[in-house]
């Protein structure tokens, strides 16, 4: 790759990019019904993003509190990692475990003690190589099958 990578919290001027990436990842990629990728959280979230020059190759977003199967945000000490998106070109690089860990840190900064995540059975060894562990059996999200996973901070 021949920009240098850059991976911080996104701006608002980012989050146009940050969609439009979550839309090709999860709604074309992946064929998550449009109305289920965006919703009334994000604007309570800190989001991250992977910057290539100016092109936003990944995302994620740190949501302050749990967030159940049907997309309901219980506030508490618990935060919920989500929306992770990488360009597909840019798989397999490492960037992913980048935003995560950035978001790792935005809540140790924000005093949370522990971080869960909805992961897709299909990226569970990514969770479960930066420390994540299931809670619970494996569960339909969007039509994709998911398993919750945590990790102490």
């Amino acid at each position: 790759m021949s920009d240098e990578l850059e991976v911080r919290l996104a701006t608002t001027d980012d989050m146009p990019a940050v969609f439009a990436l979550r839309h090709e990842v999860f709604v074309v990629g992946q064929g998550v019904p449009e109305e289920l990728e965006r919703d009334d959280i994000d604007p309570l979230c800190d989001h991250a993003v992977a910057l290539r020059g100016d092109r936003v190759v990944a995302t994620g977003r740190l949501v302050p509190g749990t967030v159940s199967v049907d997309n309901v945000l219980t506030p508490g000490p618990v935060s919920t990692v989500g929306r992770m998106a990488v360009d597909e070109s840019e798989r397999g690089e490492g960037i992913g475990a980048l935003v995560l860990g950035l978001l790792e840190q935005q809540a140790r900064e924000r005093g949370v003690e522990v971080v869960e995540l909805h992961a897709q059975t299909t990226a569970r060894r990514f969770y479960d190589r930066a420390g994540y562990t299931p809670v619970g059996e494996v569960y339909l999200e969007a039509g994709i099958e998911h398993l919750t996973m945590q990790k102490s901070l």
